[in-house]
């Protein structure tokens, strides 16, 4: 099933620009990315509503207002580069492209990594690379990047990913137990400086890595 451009536009009004998130140049990228692509088939008929949905390997595709959220917090210019954890199907790193200048995305599971790279690379776009890797240790080996997006939960923030960020730059991350959690941003503020702020109430899958969680979602040692 295929969604119109001004029913995606209805979608971006109503979700996120009816929220409070009013950049243009953000609400014109969920308008233009068919989020339908990036679903399940049998679910696609569901995916402009503003919900959460499964994608296989226990892991979701989050509703659009949220990857609004993270994105809009995120402040991004078009020269940024962007890192995001937790790639899922490659929704959120569509909308990034059309954002940023450079978007790199580790995806945990080789499986969704590669249907991720491959769906976007049919799609057209040229400026996400996705890796297959631990996410929660981030791409020290490119950093610094304007930006971070965790698209899963950690305890507490992975010490790796706000020395990786740019001074000026932001990571964005849930933090919290599976009952609850915040959605933090950390500005990078100066070179051994951050300024925390909690911008609400989320639920995401664990992170799970060395910096973060173990695989069932339990602490790691």
């Amino acid at each position: 099933m295929r969604f119109s451009d001004e029913q995606r536009r209805i979608m971006a009004d109503c979700q996120i620009k009816a929220r409070g998130i009013t950049n243009p140049r953000l609400l014109a990228a969920f308008e233009r990315v068919p989020r339908e692509a990036f679903v399940p088939d049998a679910l696609s008929e569901y995916a402009l509503d503003d919900m959460p949905l499964p994608i296989g390997d226990g892991q979701t595709i989050s509703q659009p207002y949220i990857v609004a959220l993270m994105i809009d917090a995120a402040d991004l210019r078009p020269s940024a580069r962007v890192l995001e954890i937790g790639t899922g199907s490659g929704y959120a790193a569509a909308v990034l492209a059309q954002l940023a200048r450079e978007v790199f995305t580790v995806e945990r599971l080789e499986a969704l990594a590669a249907s991720a790279r491959q769906r976007l690379a049919e799609l057209g776009y040229g400026n996400v690379t996705v890796m297959a890797g631990d996410g929660s240790i981030g791409l020290p080996g490119l950093a610094p990047f304007d930006a971070i997006l965790v698209a899963a939960r950690a305890e507490k923030v992975p010490a790796a990913l706000p020395e990786q960020l740019a001074i000026g730059g932001h990571l964005i991350i849930p933090v919290g137990s599976e009952e609850v959690q915040s959605l933090l941003r950390i500005s990078r503020t100066g070179a051994d400086h951050w300024e925390e702020h909690d911008l609400g109430a989320v639920r995401f899958v664990p992170l799970i890595g060395k910096e973060g969680l173990a695989e069932g979602g339990s602490r790691m040692d």
